[in-house]
């Protein structure tokens, strides 16, 4: 499988706490949430909706994976969403040493190996492995070259505080761009395929 992530992101690289309110994810103090929730145009719910339903498999890291679990795993309603459809009719793989009894359905919890976890997933059938939201996931991803698409919907607006999706410091990646587009709303969304190491000018 393509290991694709998709992170909703603020213009100052802000990840968390994009979702339903302000209390979604308070860690660190972060009193900054819901930032994404009414972002964007009919086309980009759409589109959001869309990637979830052609997923095959989900990868979580255990934080994403209680959030998404508590909206779209115990709620009717949003259970009969297409992204609750696919959500919770899919395969989901969660990468955590504390969670034993995942009481979310098709749920596998990873073992203490992950990068041999996640490398034989990968290999294990064709499609779309997806991971959304998970930024400390993805900075260890990136770092272990397992990625082998990114999608980033930037949402216009600068919070100044909250965890980001790239770390201080880490590897140095060149992306290729494969797609871009905008909305009525001022979102964007980027798509980038990891292309080795950068090029640096010299002088």
């Amino acid at each position: 499988m393509n290991l694709t992530t998709i992170t909703q992101i603020t213009l100052d690289g802000v990840t968390q706490g994009n979702g339903g309110s302000t209390e979604e994810d308070r860690a660190g103090g972060f009193e900054r949430g819901g930032w994404a929730r009414g972002a964007g145009d009919d086309t980009t719910r759409d589109h959001i909706a869309a990637t979830f339903q052609r997923a095959d498999a989900f990868l979580f890291g255990r934080r994403t994976y209680d959030i998404l679990y508590r909206f779209w795993g115990t709620m009717d309603d949003l259970k009969r969403h297409p992204i609750g459809v696919a959500l919770n009719s899919k395969p989901k793989h969660v990468a955590s040493r504390t969670l034993t009894e995942p009481d979310w359905a098709n749920t596998a919890v990873l073992g203490d190996d992950l990068f041999a976890a996640i490398t034989e997933l990968k290999a294990s059938r064709d499609g779309e492995l997806q991971v959304h939201g998970s930024s400390h996931l993805i900075q260890w991803l990136l770092e272990k070259n397992l990625v082998d698409e990114m999608e980033l919907i930037t949402i216009p607006v600068i919070l100044g505080q909250g965890a980001r999706l790239f770390a201080d410091s880490g590897r140095d990646i060149a992306m290729k761009p494969l797609d871009s587009r905008s909305d009525s709303k001022g979102v964007t969304i980027q798509t980038y395929r990891p292309a080795g190491r950068p090029e640096y000018a010299t002088f």
